[in-house]
């Protein structure tokens, strides 16, 4: 008989690992059944397992600024519906002011019951980034928005399935009535269906734990595994000294943070005091992501194999002032700030904590569409060399980890043509670690459309470390069939006829140490 007040290192092993392959599993499914490319191919989705409570409890390794942001929707959640959540219920959220991170991430929550069908013990979630959810431009991701409304279609705790019963005609009122309606909410329904099957797997695996183990085991070891995290934080936490950085933007917004070790009680409080207040553009970052971005950078300082969880917070304080860009007030508009200005808060940590050089600091959204088509991509740079390493050539770093869609779906799926791809050699600035290079990528239009960059630094250059250099900056251009050249800033929305092409160059990485 094995006691549950302290873990079996054996067991501790295996629940760690089976909560991690439950999530897996969700993640499979997704992919599988989505019908969106950017579910199916580019894998911009995540899937995670949370406690009653719903604290984060294991995750697949997915999408890092899903998965640090996920628990608030599912707390969200809770808070808003506990009295009504039922068996066979499905929610939908993508609130920002209430756990999402921006529109186009839209997560359903399944609660699991138990064998009573009274106790809820666990919730599972699964988090999609949508190629259209309305908004003021196709894909969703309009560079010049000023407030959350004109991002999109926002679900709050949304009713998607009830009792079993998928709720179709509600959901499709709820994609048209807006002022700039979903698109394509044939797509969005699919890809919800999706979310909804692969959240059904989580529930079966879950309930299948339950009846191998018994719910009083699995429930303890689910403390074990959060408390072991907790412990594995706290540890690197001791490595570490106080620092604290400002980071410029595009922009001109700042991000400063101040990093305070506690060593005798080995926690660390992160300070975003001194950050620019609340934007007019997009920049804006929810809390949310805010927290996944500082919970991304603490992981990734624990040497042990560990799901990221609740646990690893714990031993963490985060000061983010309300009303500044960090931590912005409705109506703000957010649709950059989960994928950019995240980018720069780990950056700015890493760079306060002094490990590491900035990545190319960007994800370098890119979109495309009219009525009948639209696409969404991020694309890859140089990462930031550190003390002992160089930086990586042409990668998804940080808090993105999707994939870029293949030549031959992206040009059989819509009217564009990928004419070259490749490495941009010496982006990367020297030390003695390098950083990584960026890339080029030109896309060439096969008819009119309308095709939207946002972007960053195209004007800082990601910062170099210890006397390392600093990275190129990106640049985004256009080549008109007639011949002529048109520079872009960070973010521009702009018509394309067919024949144009538009060129994106990203940003290379930061170098770490001076040349010997």
């Amino acid at each position: 008989m094995y006691t549950t007040s302290q873990p079996d290192p054996v067991r501790l092993e295996i629940f760690k690992n089976l909560y991690q392959f439950i999530a897996e599993q969700m993640g499979i499914v997704l992919q599988n059944t989505a019908t969106s490319v950017n579910i199916k191919e580019r894998l911009d989705f995540s899937c995670a397992i949370f406690d009653s409570s719903g604290l984060l409890v294991a995750n697949a390794p997915h999408i890092p600024v899903h998965l640090g942001s996920m628990s608030e929707s599912v707390r969200s959640l809770i808070n808003d519906k506990s009295d009504t959540l039922k068996p066979g219920n499905v929610y939908l959220s993508n609130n920002p002011y209430n756990g999402g991170t921006h529109l186009p991430d839209v997560t359903a929550i399944t609660p699991v019951f138990g064998e009573d069908e009274k106790q809820i013990i666990f919730y599972v979630a699964s988090r999609g980034h949508q190629a259209d959810i309305g908004g003021i431009t196709p894909g969703s991701m309009p560079p010049h928005s000023t407030t959350v409304e004109e991002e999109g279609i926002l679900f709050d705790n949304f009713l998607l399935v009830e009792g079993g019963n998928f709720r179709e005609t509600a959901l499709k009122q709820h994609l048209s009535n807006h002022p700039c309606p979903a698109r394509n909410p044939d797509q969005n329904i699919a890809d919800f269906k999706a979310q909804i099957a692969a959240n059904e797997r989580g529930v079966q695996e879950l309930h299948k734990m339950v009846y191998q183990y018994r719910l009083e085991t699995v429930q303890a070891y689910m403390k074990f595994v959060q408390a072991n995290a907790e412990e594995s934080v706290r540890r690197a936490i001791n490595l570490l000294r106080n620092g604290s950085f400002r980071y410029e933007m595009d922009n001109g917004a700042k991000i400063q943070v101040t990093v305070t070790i506690d060593q005798e009680n080995r926690r660390a409080i992160i300070d975003f005091t001194g950050t620019s207040g609340q934007l007019n553009s997009n920049f804006n970052a929810p809390k949310a992501v805010t927290q996944a971005a500082v919970l991304y950078v603490f992981r990734t300082l624990v040497d042990d194999n560990i799901p990221l969880n609740a646990g690893c917070l714990n031993p963490l304080e985060i000061i983010i002032p309300v009303g500044c860009m960090l931590n912005p007030i409705y109506p703000a508009a957010v649709v950059a700030g989960n994928v950019e200005t995240s980018q720069t808060i780990v950056d700015a940590l890493y760079g306060a904590l002094g490990v590491m050089a900035a990545s190319q600091g960007t994800m370098n959204n890119f979109t495309f569409g009219n009525d009948r088509y639209q696409y969404y991509e991020t694309i890859c740079g140089g990462s930031g060399a550190g003390i002992d390493f160089d930086g990586t050539d042409g990668v998804h770093s940080h808090m993105t980890n999707s994939r870029l869609t293949d030549p031959e779906v992206l040009e059989s799926r819509y009217p564009v043509l990928l004419e070259s791809f490749g490495l941009r050699p010496d982006s990367g600035g020297k030390g003695k670690h390098s950083g990584g290079n960026g890339i080029i990528r030109r896309i060439r239009f096969l008819e009119p459309m309308t095709a939207n960059i946002l972007s960053s630094h195209r004007v800082v250059p990601p910062f170099g470390l210890n006397g390392g250099d600093a990275g190129l900056v990106g640049r985004n251009w256009i080549q008109r069939q007639n011949g002529t050249q048109e520079n872009l800033d960070s973010t521009a929305t702009v018509e394309m006829e067919s024949g144009d092409v538009f060129v994106i160059e990203t940003p290379g990485g930061g170098g770490f140490g001076q040349v010997s």
